[in-house]
């Protein structure tokens, strides 16, 4: 494709991409004459990665060169893994911003959830909404909850797919329960003595903590149960050949 393709693919203009080539984290095209260059496939996904880095994590040139060059080395699922994390997990989103959503239309809008299953979720207890008189709150965690659920069925991971909504509330009911339960056991060791403050600011960053490790404990167990399947797979179809 030609350089002028390549801009209407991506959005990032003519000079923005000389200077990607310039800097190294971007490919250099194919020459097809003085003045002109064919461009590929390639190169649009070189591009959506540096934009979504940039973004997105608001990362500097020099640190993304690093992991594009880290990134072209990695098997075809861990490049599809990374690309969806970088384009998907939007950590500034929490950081910019601490407002949720007022009203049900407002938050069908900003999520993309319909009304069937935003009923069934708030049914469930999953996403949950506070009222304020004649007002439907939404927080911020019930947005990016929101948004999520909708990517989940757009990603392959829905009711079409096999996967049943419903584990989301045994997952949600599990989670409530445990932390209710730490809860109380923070409270029997002196948690209940603490300032309102001191409370605020220990239940912040316990939360906080707590969120990171199941975050990546559940990404490693699944990681590591799809490797034993991938890796019982292959077994079975080597022995298939061979018998």
């Amino acid at each position: 494709m030609k350089i002028s393709e390549l801009i209407k693919q991506t959005g990032v203009s003519k000079e923005t991409i000389h200077y990607y080539i310039r800097e190294g984290i971007l490919q250099k095209p194919r020459k097809t004459g003085k003045n002109t260059a064919e461009y590929t496939e390639i190169h649009v996904e070189q591009i959506r990665t540096i934009k979504a880095l940039r973004e997105n994590f608001y990362l500097p040139i020099p640190v993304i060169k690093k992991l594009i060059k880290k990134h072209k080395k990695q098997s075809h699922p861990e490049k599809s893994s990374f690309q969806f994390l970088i384009e998907k997990f939007k950590p500034l989103d929490q950081l910019l911003s601490s407002e949720g959503v007022a009203g049900r239309q407002d938050f069908k809008g900003a999520t993309g959830l319909s009304e069937k299953w935003l009923s069934k979720m708030e049914g469930w207890g999953i996403i949950t909404p506070t009222e304020n008189g004649d007002q439907t709150y939404y927080s911020q965690d019930n947005v990016i909850i929101g948004r999520l659920l909708v990517e989940m069925d757009r990603s392959g991971v829905g009711p079409r797919d096999g996967f049943d909504p419903a584990e989301l509330a045994h997952f949600t009911n599990l989670f409530r329960g445990l932390v209710a339960k730490s809860l109380k056991r923070f409270m029997q060791v002196g948690w209940d003595k603490m300032s309102s403050e001191e409370l605020r600011k220990k239940g912040s960053q316990s939360t906080e903590l707590m969120s990171l490790f199941f975050y990546h404990i559940y990404r490693k167990l699944v990681k590591e149960e799809y490797k034993r399947y991938l890796e019982s797979q292959e077994k079975t179809i080597a022995k298939q050949k061979t018998s």
